[in-house]
């Protein structure tokens, strides 16, 4: 509580690693619920109750809001570790932004490498062809590039 802005951080960051983990949003009401239930039976008085209810309650919609915000088509297929499903994502991405896609993934000031998550979770399949597609030589109209320089920048 003396520093908020420190601590609206490390909830984010909880929040991003939950993307990885693939926590699904409509889990967090019950275990609020779930929690303060047990300080009810620990406790009598009620403001006490309050508070903790009040302050796990916004906890839950920051960490919301930074899965729903996080949870990106590229973060999903890691967590399924299929890189048909990787492939596929990372074709939606604009001209410009696919390496962007597989290596960074910000909500608010944290962020987070889909490849550097892969590859701690052990989804070596989608690791795999994350570092095979940003070493690929593309082509556009007006030059060749690939993603190395830009892998190399983030890691």
């Amino acid at each position: 509580y003396k520093e908020p802005k420190r601590m609206v951080e490390d909830i984010s960051a909880l929040g991003l690693r939950h993307v990885g983990y693939g926590i699904p949003t409509d889990l967090f009401g019950p275990f609020v619920t779930g929690c303060v239930q047990v300080v009810r039976m620990l406790t009598d008085n009620d403001a006490a109750e309050e508070a903790f209810r009040w302050s796990l309650n916004l906890i839950s919609r920051m960490l919301t809001r930074v899965i729903n915000e996080g949870s990106t088509i590229v973060m999903k297929a890691i967590n399924m570790n299929s890189a048909k499903m990787l492939k596929k994502a990372v074709g939606c991405a604009p001209r410009g932004k696919r390496a962007l896609w597989m290596l960074n993934v910000q909500v608010g000031t944290q962020s987070i490498s889909p490849l550097m998550w892969a590859i701690e979770t052990g989804s070596l399949e989608s690791a795999k062809a994350i570092i095979q597609d940003l070493l690929t030589i593309r082509a556009d109209r007006d030059r060749y590039y690939y993603g190395m320089d830009i892998m190399f920048e983030r890691h």
